[in-house]
């Protein structure tokens, strides 16, 4: 039995025919709420102390990140014990769910039913809390009153891994930080180290050296210099934090290195050029890529900044209008 040949052309499909749809994937609509717990997670470093954030109990949480991983057909935690460290599905989402919460607050806020911004999440080394912050906030908050910040202290190392982390939006740092994989690293020039400490010290046969912990750049760098030149050194006081350096050069307890803007800005001696010469060390600043207007905002003044010869890294009116 031979079948006739199907119909093409016009009369193929007449203008009332129904054709069968191909079926659609339906959206994927995350929720707030989950995504909220998620960032809160990531903030935290592991969903136990997650739990004081969002008031859930562990295994609230812990069902809440199966969920999205579900919604998402992605794996979002390679988990080591009870260390979480986020896959790079993770870390996008980090990043991208940040901007979502942020927005979604920004419309809670512009309807007046609570709440408030998203905080911006930013640091910087200890030396620019001292110089750059008296200056730089009561211009930022003259752009944006309504913004709210949250500040990190700390080593460049320290906030690098942070940043990594999508704990932070943006970060001062020194030394030259490799390109992350969410964001952008803005080269800020270099500054001069310098010999910080009483001369009389610079005249000892085994040079007595006051550092901070490692991981610390101007360590490394004092450290390097000394063992080219073949300059006997002992280290007497170690320290993570910069307050007891600079108490303990006050105290004409040794030398170290450092800028010459914190030498400048704490008012401390600086021996005579007989010493080593040390190198100078880069400034940078890590941003995230897509910022709130707000974040966008602070990270314009940051990238304004520049070392003044006086101590201050900021000086009056040094900001753009």
């Amino acid at each position: 039995m031979r079948f006739p040949p199907a119909p093409s052309g016009p009369a193929a499909h007449p203008p009332d025919a129904v054709l069968p749809r191909r079926p659609q994937r339906a959206a994927v609509n995350l929720s707030i709420d989950l995504l909220r717990s998620f960032v809160a997670i990531v903030d935290m470093g592991s969903i136990s102390q997650a739990t004081d954030r969002i008031f859930l109990t562990q295994s609230a949480l812990s069902l809440q990140m199966k969920r999205l991983e579900d919604q998402l057909r992605q794996r979002l935690f390679d988990r080591q014990g009870r260390a979480l460290k986020l896959t790079p599905a993770g870390e996008e989402l980090a990043a991208q769910a940040r901007r979502l919460l942020a927005l979604n607050d920004d419309i809670v806020a512009s309807l007046g039913i609570g709440g408030g911004t998203a905080p911006i999440r930013f640091g910087m080394v200890q030396d620019f809390a001292e110089t750059v912050l008296p200056v730089l906030l009561p211009v930022f908050r003259t752009r944006q009153p309504e913004a709210r910040l949250q500040l990190r202290i700390g080593g460049s190392a320290e906030l690098g891994e942070l940043f990594d982390r999508s704990r932070l939006e943006m970060a001062l740092v020194y030394g030259r930080p490799p390109m992350p994989r969410l964001g952008s690293v803005t080269p800020m020039g270099v500054e001069s180290m310098s010999w910080i400490g009483d001369p009389a010290l610079a005249q000892e046969a085994v040079l007595p050296l006051v550092v901070l912990d490692e991981p610390c750049a101007f360590r490394s760098a004092l450290l390097d210099t000394l063992e080219r030149s073949e300059r006997a050194y002992r280290i007497v006081l170690e320290t993570p934090h910069l307050p007891g350096l600079t108490a303990s050069l006050r105290a004409g307890f040794g030398l170290t290195c450092r800028t010459t803007a914190y030498a400048a800005f704490h008012d401390l001696p600086v021996p005579p050029c007989d010493l080593p010469s040390l190198p100078v060390i880069e400034r940078a600043l890590l941003c995230r890529d897509r910022l709130q207007p707000a974040a966008e905002s602070l990270s314009v003044l940051l990238r304004q900044l520049s070392p003044q010869p006086s101590g201050n890294l900021v000086e009056d009116g040094a900001f753009d209008s």
